[in-house]
């Protein structure tokens, strides 16, 4: 039934004669906007570009003609595209509907393009290190990987999402992204799992991928810098015919050269086709693939610490570059794949439909002498290590169907979404391990052929399967108020077959759940920018494997109260965010003291702190971020001995600040510079929280001109090269932030 349009007549006869089908080319969704702002959209270079709402009521409720309410077409942000300067505007990561940031009643950052390529970021750990609520690099210096926390829980391994699809890091295979290859990364903070099914209470990271255009453009850009690193990229796309109905965008990548650790490599490359289908404005068919090699090492070394925070018996400190494996055989290799689409179509005013679909596979090898047995010798200079293989598999399809009601139910405006999403995650993991390895001495190492065999301790083939079925509903109660509900079940299949070992449960182990999860939240928009909001939410994240005993784990539980408020003046170029929170996490995974190689669960967790969030296009030219966080995170149900207690490798209280200036006119034109700080407070080392990890702070830099269509960049991190722990898990496993890293890029564009 379609209910009656709320809107005057004026209105819809100038949305009828745009075309309703120009409508769907907001994707995900077309323009949700309950308040009386709603647009008409069409794409631009890596989204969509719509005409900004209209305003169509006055605030005493009554209609305003057209010709009065001031229609003027503005480019309008897509929710996949592009950013003009830093600030965002909107987003589809927590509603999964294309919804105004101010309208977004829980914390969200977004880290556009522009912020990307000024900050150079090569890693998604790099992208996120100025975002408030986010720990990236937890395990330092890590050629193989990206690690976050987010309000103190581990997001890596859960809470990694590409384009709203899960990318589950399960083991030691896991998936890395290519940063040359996104438009955006989102980082939602709180709950997520009401629309995605799982994940910790801490958030999620959502990458979201270059699309292809409607206007032709190319660029091509070289690279190099510390460690003898080099690089290549392109990225070109636009229309392939001449009706309008193909469109296309091919980005490669390539990278060679060494790491700060010594006989380390870092080489690298990455292809991604993908192409646009419309044969009318009513529907999108969009396919996007990639394919990506890496082969490197072993750089996040697990070091005592003694040797690292503080100096050993000698006062000595182990070197940075040294290479705890062997040059010979320190080996990390990983090739991945992505293929999968996105569908949507536009019906009428009211509904839409929309399929996201996606396959991944990833095979990755690793061999490498491991440190984590501490010194072998009182002088602390024999470093003990044992030999670490792994060869895993993974596959993984992810389907998630919806469909849209946007009405109007003669109280209030709805934007209504419910949907039914898949996953299914297949894993095959060999891990071995060799006792003892031959010691290294720090101050002499030596390295020679491969001492010890490695032998299995676990062979197993996963299987993991949840299907959700999920609803939300966007409602306007007043012009200023909105009222967020929304619920999900999931249903859990998680199966473990034990190859090593098949007489265990005739070789199988598992365990069916189902959860239900929800979230209510609202929101208040005053007329000069200020939004008070305050929302509920809950979590529910199925875990895949076993524990030292064979046992597969229970589901961990999460829930969150927030509240916050948001600020963006209209017209004046910058967004203020603050946020309190009170988290409970139950079942939560830590490493086995007796086997840091397996994991085990404990009681309880709770984080409660405070963030805020600055972005500003101040005024022409200059760009600013900044954050500050603090919380206080502790076991409160669990083991005697980490009950009160801070988990490791966990820093409370972070704040920086970066920001870019670009000279807007005169004889200096094009000239700009800029650099950031990152204050990182004091974590722990042990579960007694009698090992500390002081806190530190490193300093970034950047300059750059644009001439025509070229751009020179030099960027330099941890400017003054200092030496630091970014965690320890444990006294014998701390590892070491990243060295001074100086870049240099030209790139050109047409």
């Amino acid at each position: 039934m379609r209910a009656a349009h709320p809107y005057p007549s004026a209105l819809r006869a100038l949305l009828a004669g745009a075309s309703l089908a120009v409508l769907a080319q907001a994707a995900p969704g077309f323009a949700q906007d309950a308040a009386p702002r709603r647009g008409i959209s069409s794409p631009p270079a890596g989204g969509s570009v719509q005409l900004e709402e209209l305003s169509v009521e006055s605030r005493g409720g009554g209609p305003v003609p057209v010709a009065q309410a001031g229609a003027v077409a503005r480019a309008v942000e897509s929710p996949t595209g592009p950013i003009d300067g830093f600030v965002a505007k909107r987003s589809a990561t927590a509603t999964k509907t294309n919804t105004p940031l101010i309208e977004t009643p829980q914390s969200i950052t977004v880290v556009g393009r522009q912020q990307i390529d000024t900050q150079n970021a090569q890693t998604l750990q790099q992208a996120t290190q100025y975002v408030a609520g986010t720990y990236a690099g937890t395990f330092g210096a890590d050629s193989r990987l990206d690690y976050f926390q987010l309000r103190g829980f581990v997001a890596s391994d859960y809470g990694l999402y590409r384009d709203g699809l899960q990318l589950l890091n399960y083991g030691f295979a896991y998936y890395r992204i290519n940063t040359f290859g996104l438009e955006r990364v989102e980082v939602l903070r709180g709950p997520a799992a009401v629309l995605f099914g799982a994940g910790n209470p801490g958030g999620l990271i959502n990458q979201v991928t270059k699309r292809p255009t409607e206007n032709p453009f190319g660029l091509i850009e070289v690279g190099g810098g510390s460690f003898d690193q080099r690089y290549a990229a392109f990225d070109v796309g636009g229309p392939a015919d001449r009706e309008g109905h193909w469109f296309t965008r091919l980005t490669g990548y390539a990278r060679n050269g060494g790491t700060q650790v010594q006989g380390a490599p870092d080489d690298s490359y990455y292809i991604a086709p993908a192409f646009t289908y419309k044969p009318d404005g009513a529907t999108r068919f969009t396919v996007l693939s990639s394919f990506q090699h890496d082969n490197t090492a072993v750089t996040s070394n697990f070091l005592p610490y003694f040797g690292t925070v503080k100096p050993t018996v000698l006062g000595l400190r182990i070197p940075r570059s040294l290479n705890v494996g062997d040059a010979g055989f320190n080996t990390f290799r990983r090739d991945q794949a992505f293929i999968g689409y996105e569908f949507e179509h536009v019906f009428d005013e009211t509904w839409a439909v929309r399929q996201n679909a996606r396959y991944a596979f990833a095979e990755s090898y690793q061999n490498s002498y491991i440190g984590q047995l501490g010194y072998a010798d009182p002088q602390q200079t024999q470093l003990a290590r044992y030999l670490f293989r792994d060869h895993a598999k993974v596959a993984q399809l992810d389907v998630d169907t919806q469909a849209e009601a946007r009405f109007f139910d003669g109280f209030f405006k709805h934007d209504f979404l419910m949907g039914v999403e898949y996953r299914n995650f297949q894993i095959h993991d060999n891990q071995a391990s060799g006792f003892p390895g031959p010691n290294l001495n720090i101050l002499a190492p030596f390295y020679g052929p491969q001492a010890v065999s490695a032998s299995p301790y676990l062979i197993q083939a996963d299987s993991f399967q949840q299907v959700g079925l999920y609803f939300q509903d966007q409602i306007k109660l007043t012009p200023e108020l909105s009222l967020i509900l929304g619920g999900r079940q999931d249903f859990v299949d998680n199966r473990v077959y034990d190859r090593l070992t098949p007489a265990n449960s005739n070789g199988r182990n598992g365990r069916n759940d189902s959860a239900f999860t929800y979230r209510a939240a609202a929101i208040y928009n005053f007329d000069f920018g200020l939004a008070p909001y305050v929302m509920y939410s809950t979590s529910f994240q199925p875990l895949i494997g076993t524990d030292i005993n064979g046992q597969t784990f229970r589901p961990e539980t999460g829930d969150q109260i927030e509240g916050g408020v948001k600020f963006e003046p209209p017209g004046q170029g910058y967004f203020l965010t603050f946020a309190g929170f009170d988290i409970h996490r139950s079942n939560v995974q830590t490493p086995n003291p007796a086997n840091t190689l397996f994991q085990q669960q404990i009681g309880e967790v709770r984080s409660t702190g405070f963030e805020s969030q600055l972005v500003a296009n101040l005024f022409d030219g200059l760009n600013v971020v900044a954050s500050y966080t603090v919380f206080g995170i502790n076991t409160v149900r669990g083991n005697l001995d980490q009950i009160g207690r801070v988990p490791v490798n966990t820093p409370e209280n972070l704040a920086n600040l970066f920001f870019d200036y670009t000279i807007p006119a005169g004889d200096w034109r094009g000239f700009g510079f800029g650099g950031g700080v990152r204050y990182i407070g004091r974590s722990f080392a042990n579960v007694a929280n009698s090992l500390r990890l002081p806190d530190y702070v490193l300093f970034d830099a950047q300059v750059h001109y644009d001439y025509e269509n070229w751009r020179f960049q030099v960027n330099a991190t941890n400017l003054a090269d200092r030496r630091f722990v970014s965690s320890c898990q444990a006294e014998n496993s701390c590892f070491y932030g990243d060295a001074r890293r100086v870049l240099a890029k030209v790139s050109y564009k047409w």
